[in-house]
């Protein structure tokens, strides 16, 4: 429930009218009420939120002029300075949606990487902070998930045609309702430039969605310091690297465990990368057993073999770690099939992992791709980004 306190102690210093952006309001009242987005009702007549005062020029998403009763705003209404907005610990909201950026890798990549601009990487690291699903918003194609493989791309929204916005828009809120089971009631926090969440606003408040600007009116200075340290503030990867890293997100790559066994570690015998893939089937166990989504496609990567921080040799190696620990039949000796057998476990409400009955679940579901990578010291800088 909202706390009107604070904003009626802002108001109680002001003679005649003041603007106040959207998102500094909400936070100031740690989250305006759902009807505050979609009755114009809501901001009329005498409030007790905001005694002594009317509304006027009310923009929904962006901003609120308040004008002391028996005043005349001016054309030009006194503004506070806005400060970077502060986040209520008890707004989390249930989707987050970042827009995309200029600065691209230079290769294909899962689009979480793809864009590596400072705003995008430590608006990526607070989506990954505050563990809700989050999308990202492209000009080229539309929603995206962190994961989907994307080209780089030169295409600007702000520099396209008002219809193909317009339909850009309509597209990305119909994907986002279909992910998303239903947008009604849900809070969607929209990390993107005013040509995005202009093309989306309207549709996302029809279909019943709370939709929060954190960082509307912002230069990108305030928007960095918005977000606060960046995690993520890492040298771009070499193109060696990203080509690395890239072959691990081929999906047809991806070979049956027993297809892998039946190489007798031809090749594998060496350091690499690996990753692996649920089909649909596995998804539905594991989505049951963890309580929330989850889609086919890429669950996990790792290496093995990798030179240790101590610059000692590792004598692991693709082979061995794969045959021996992920496919081995013992959940100690892996922290991917433990996490596995613990959410399978939890579907099917077993008091303990079923080893015989996991590997059987990993061949039936399970794909995988093994990148064999001769130089060890090449796995180690890769290691700090797996």
């Amino acid at each position: 429930m909202a706390d009107w306190t604070p904003l009626r102690r802002v108001l109680a210093d002001v003679t005649s009218s003041v603007t106040l952006p959207w998102a500094e309001l909400d936070a100031l009242v740690g989250g305006l009420p759902n009807s505050a987005y979609v009755h114009n009702a809501f901001w009329k007549g005498d409030r007790s939120g905001w005694p002594g005062f009317t509304t006027t020029s009310v923009r929904v998403g962006e901003s609120v002029t308040f004008v002391r009763s028996g005043q005349t705003p001016s054309k030009e209404p006194g503004r506070r300075p806005t400060p970077p907005p502060v986040r209520n610990a008890d707004s989390q909201p249930d989707i987050l949606l970042i827009g995309c950026v200029k600065k691209k890798l230079a290769v294909p990549a899962a689009a979480k990487d793809l864009y590596t601009s400072p705003l995008f990487r430590k608006g990526r690291a607070y989506a990954e902070r505050i563990n809700v699903p989050w999308f990202i918003l492209s000009a080229e194609h539309g929603l995206v998930r962190p994961d989907d493989e994307l080209a780089p791309y030169n295409l600007r929204l702000s520099k396209t045609p008002r219809e193909y916005r317009r339909a850009w828009g309509v597209r990305v809120v119909a994907d986002l309702d279909t992910a998303a089971g239903g947008l009604t009631g849900k809070s969607i926090e929209v990390h993107a430039g005013s040509a995005y969440t202009d093309a989306i606003r309207p549709q996302l408040i029809e279909r019943g969605a709370v939709v929060v600007e954190a960082l509307a009116g912002l230069r990108l200075g305030p928007r960095l310091s918005w977000y606060g340290a960046d995690p993520l503030n890492r040298p771009e990867p070499s193109p060696e690297t990203a080509e690395l890293v890239n072959r691990l997100r081929k999906s047809e790559m991806a070979i049956q465990p027993a297809d892998f066994l039946a190489t007798d570690g031809a090749g594998l015998r060496t350091p690499g990368l690996y990753s692996w893939w649920v089909d649909a089937d596995g998804a539905v166990d594991l989505s049951r057993g963890l309580g929330q989504p989850l889609h086919p496609g890429l669950i996990y990567a790792g290496l093995a073999g990798a030179t240790r921080a101590n610059g000692r040799k590792s004598k692991n190696t693709l082979w061995g770690r794969i045959k021996t620990m992920h496919l081995g039949g013992r959940h100690e000796f892996s922290t991917f099939r433990l996490s596995l057998g613990s959410i399978l476990a939890e579907a099917s409400k077993a008091p303990e992992i079923d080893e015989r009955a996991l590997t059987d679940w990993m061949h039936a579901h399970l794909r995988l791709v093994a990148v064999p990578v001769a130089d060890a010291d090449t796995l180690a800088r890769l290691k700090p980004r797996c």
